[in-house]
């Protein structure tokens, strides 16, 4: 069920919860799965027919771009070393090795991008009026932002001439960003290209550049495969220009509000953060992660988006105070977004556009890969940059 905020302050937060022990939910799978209580009616979204042909074609990108990685003898035993890793919130070791972000791309990735390229559908009507902003502003096209280095994609290419560009930003993001971003792309139709960086400390580089060249490359046939099917074998995202894609290691809460305002560049654009924001707030803290939020609140073009997404209910809390007491992620970050009197005086202000407190993402059955997939449930809050009034 949507709940539409009137852009109103937020209510004082809920009575706040005692620390407690152990782990509230890990990178590799928060809310997968698990009965978490969220705060609100969950909801659930019965996929069409062509909704499942398009999740199957996902899962073959990963199957194929993974083919090796899942048949290794060692995938088991360097699976558990990732999964330790996690749990110990060791994010150091779980993701410092390119042969572990295989690993944890391959098992945990493919359901995550079958749920992004849900929510991006579900937000397409906002995107849309992103796209229509960056064609207004004229921002796009030029040699500042044709002259961006990109580890998969050569920009001195022309854009198909015509074509809008949708930009987004994905901050923590990595092998299952790329594959919904593309889907969304394929969905969309070619009048559109898509020009995505995505931000993480992790060094998902060869990942994302080996998923890009799944999605735009036709899947190899059998060669007892009928003329028919030659001729419908297509790339998921044709031409491969029409998805341009950089990769930036980089922790965000480090980024000042000029690394902030490189990344996203001066016309409207998608900013994500995909189970990213709790662990932002935990590990970074909630000092470092809101101070973050008052810079991006500067650096962003008006018009933009930032679409959050993350773990439900008490899995998605965060310490606050020499007591450690725990406060829900969605009540820090109203907290921080809609107080227009506390953000900076040179910035955007935000407007709530969509608030989901838990969401069922539930997989069809006859869906083929290669490990079993889970269910996962989550939380979703949309907000646009709006401009400060004159007055």
């Amino acid at each position: 069920m949507v709940k539409k905020s009137s852009g109103a302050k937020p209510s004082r937060p809920p009575p706040p919860r005692a620390a407690t022990s152990g782990i509230s939910g890990s990178a590799a799978g928060a809310g997968a799965g698990q009965g978490a209580a969220g705060t609100g009616k969950e909801t659930a979204e019965t996929p069409s027919a062509d909704e499942i042909r398009a999740q199957q074609r996902l899962l073959n990108v990963f199957n194929d771009t993974f083919r090796d990685v899942l048949t290794r003898d060692d995938f088991g035993a360097v699976l558990q070393q990732v999964k330790g890793a996690l749990y110990r919130r060791d994010f150091e070791t779980a993701f410092s090795a390119e042969h572990f972000l295989e690993v944890y791309a391959a098992r945990y990735s493919p359901p995550r991008a079958l749920c992004y390229a849900r929510v991006l559908a579900h937000v397409s009507g906002h995107l849309a009026s992103v796209l229509d902003d960056a064609v207004a502003s004229a921002g796009y096209g030029d040699e500042v932002e044709r002259g961006r280095a990109s580890p998969t994609v050569d920009l001195e290419e022309e854009t198909s001439a015509g074509a809008a560009a949708l930009r987004m930003l994905a901050i923590g993001g990595g092998a299952a960003e790329v594959v919904a971003f593309g889907e969304h792309l394929r969905r969309i139709g070619s009048a559109v290209v898509g020009d995505l960086t995505l931000l993480d400390v992790g060094p998902w580089r060869e990942v994302i550049r080996k998923l890009q060249l799944g999605l735009t490359t036709p899947p190899v046939l059998s060669k007892y495969a009928s003329a028919a099917a030659k001729v419908a074998n297509a790339a998921l995202v044709e031409p491969a220009e029409r998805l341009r894609s950089t990769f930036v290691q980089q922790d965000v809460l480090e980024l000042d509000r000029g690394g902030l305002s490189k990344l996203l560049g001066p016309t409207p654009l998608l900013v994500t953060m995909l189970f990213t924001l709790n662990e932002l707030y935990t590990s970074g803290g909630v000092g470092k992660t809101t101070a973050f939020l008052r810079n991006l609140a500067v650096a962003i073009p008006a018009g933009s988006l930032l679409l959050v997404v993350d773990s439900p209910g008490s899995y998605s809390e965060a310490a606050v105070g020499k007591e450690a007491k725990k406060y829900p992620m969605q009540w820090l970050l109203d907290h921080t977004l809609l107080q227009a009197d506390k953000l900076p005086s040179d910035g955007c202000t935000w407007e709530k556009l969509e608030s989901h407190d838990s969401v069922w993402f539930r997989h069809p059955e006859g869906l083929r890969y290669s490990i079993e997939l889970h269910d996962m449930r989550y939380q979703l809050h949309l907000y646009r940059a709006c401009p400060r009034s004159s007055d």
